[in-house]
């Protein structure tokens, strides 16, 4: 167990207004940090007041890009108390990230009390309101100042959160999807399967490309033969074909969602046929025109469910679901969200209590 030192800021900001929160822009009064060394491990675990750090322009992670990061939500329920959803599955996650990028992992016990302390820490901007939730976003970097090419020798750990509105504030309303078919985000053997900025760097062009004609998000193929779908956006993604939810296999490109999990938990529980396999956009195109394609939706911790009304490739459109969201998936939306805030029972153990 970590011995968190924990200072408590002398100058606290005031609470947002719950009806404006917008995402990624007001952070909470407080933050986490934990140094690694080479030698002595990670130590100084600590909540301190949030704010800006130092570092030399010569930091690694400025050069190389040697990071990693997670996303997570508190949740406030009716009665007031906050919940974590499935953290030990974003310790995992964050694990894997490190072992693939050459980081040194953390116990998934620290990595979750880490987390407590610094949301504990701002409970009071676990926002209430329906819809509303705390983003937080632990993530690591290289901190060695040096320009060689080589794993860095020292890392810094940090826990940022931020008071997030409904995602949906209008309803849930189906998204235009493109296919992409020049850049690829990620390609098997490569870090597609880690939650690091690169990959995220790599799919700015092709989603600036897709808002300028009108699509919410691009849908992203497979690196190697630009046919087999691997994510939607920065989301996984799952089409229910007839009777039969499809969504691409985890090859080792594609990000092992914790939302994709539960919602394939879900479904199986529910006596759906899952297939988890290699899915074409030439075969989701067909099985549209055959009028088999009958619902599309992206899943991730933002969004939780985002409804697929339209997909486009080329000059080629279908609609999907009449453009409207379907039944599985509104099903999908309410149950996990009834979950995270504690409306709906939780048979499977998923919350995780912030005392």
């Amino acid at each position: 167990m970590l011995d968190i030192k924990i200072t408590r800021t002398t100058d606290p900001k005031p609470l947002p207004d719950p009806d404006k929160l917008v995402f990624g822009k007001t952070f909470t009064n407080h933050m986490f940090l934990m140094d690694y060394n080479a030698g002595q491990g990670w130590h100084d675990p600590r909540v301190v007041p949030y704010g800006p750090l130092p570092f030399h322009l010569s930091c690694m992670v400025f050069h190389y890009a040697q990071e990693i990061f997670e996303g997570m939500k508190a949740y406030r329920t009716s009665d007031g108390k906050v919940q974590l959803f499935r953290p030990y599955e974003n310790a995992r996650r964050m694990n894997s990230s490190c072992r693939r990028m050459c980081i040194p992992e953390i116990p998934e016990e620290d990595f979750v009390q880490a987390v407590k302390a610094v949301v504990s820490a701002d409970r009071a901007w676990v926002p209430g309101k329906a819809g509303t939730s705390l983003y937080i976003r632990p993530f690591i970097i290289a901190t060695d100042n040096s320009l060689g090419v080589h794993a860095s020798h020292s890392y810094l750990f940090a826990i940022i959160c931020c008071p997030v509105g409904a995602y949906y504030p209008e309803g849930l309303n189906p998204v235009k999807i493109y296919v992409e078919d020049e850049d690829v985000r990620a390609v098997k053997g490569g870090t597609g399967f880690t939650k690091c900025g690169g990959n995220y760097a790599a799919s700015i062009r092709a989603g600036e490309r897709a808002e300028g004609q009108g699509y919410s998000q691009v849908l992203w193929l497979d690196g190697v033969h630009r046919k087999y779908i691997e994510e939607v956006g920065s989301m996984n993604v799952m089409f229910k074909i007839g009777s039969t939810v499809v969504t691409p296999e985890l090859t080792g490109s594609v990000l092992p969602g914790i939302t994709r999990k539960s919602c394939l938990e879900l479904l199986r529980d529910w006596g759906y046929t899952v297939e988890e396999r290699l899915i074409s956009a030439q075969e989701l195109f067909e099985a549209a025109k055959a009028g088999q394609l009958e619902e599309a939706w992206g899943t991730g911790t933002a969004a939780v469910v985002s409804p697929i009304g339209l997909l486009a490739e080329g000059d080629v459109k279908v609609e999907v679901s009449g453009g409207k969201i379907g039944h599985l998936t509104h099903r999908l939306y309410d149950t996990l969200t009834g979950i995270q805030w504690g409306i709906e029972p939780d048979p499977y153990g998923w919350m995780e209590p912030v005392e």
